[in-house]
């Protein structure tokens, strides 16, 4: 089975049910740091050492949004990054949700 980082996102246009807990628990043990919340979005924090830092993070996390057709929520500030992930067309988490989440998870750190 391949892991999440060699899938694709797919688009979901809606009308299917957002994952449950059984189907959420052993996607999340395949990520590091991320949080669910409220079984509704993935959430991670990412901390840098400057601004200038930070905001090549969030470009290079755009341009992997760009490829998969899947677009988190970003959050910039000084120094520290907040990643928010879901599937807004079901208003919950889809596998490909947590695909996203891997694939910036590779992402280099300085």
């Amino acid at each position: 089975m391949p892991g999440l980082t060699e899938k694709r996102c797919i688009p979901c246009q809606g009308g299917m049910p957002p994952l449950q807990t059984e189907q959420i628990t052993p996607l999340l043990n395949q990520l590091r740091g991320w949080e669910v919340i409220d079984q509704h979005h993935l959430h991670k924090n990412y901390s840098f050492p400057d601004f200038i830092t930070a905001l090549a993070f969030v470009n290079t996390v755009g341009d992997i949004a760009e490829d998969e057709h899947h677009h988190p929520n970003i959050y910039l500030t000084w120094g520290k990054v907040g990643i928010q992930i879901y599937t807004h067309s079901i208003n919950g988490l889809t596998e490909s949700d947590f695909i996203l989440a891997a694939k910036i998870d590779e992402l280099p750190r300085p």
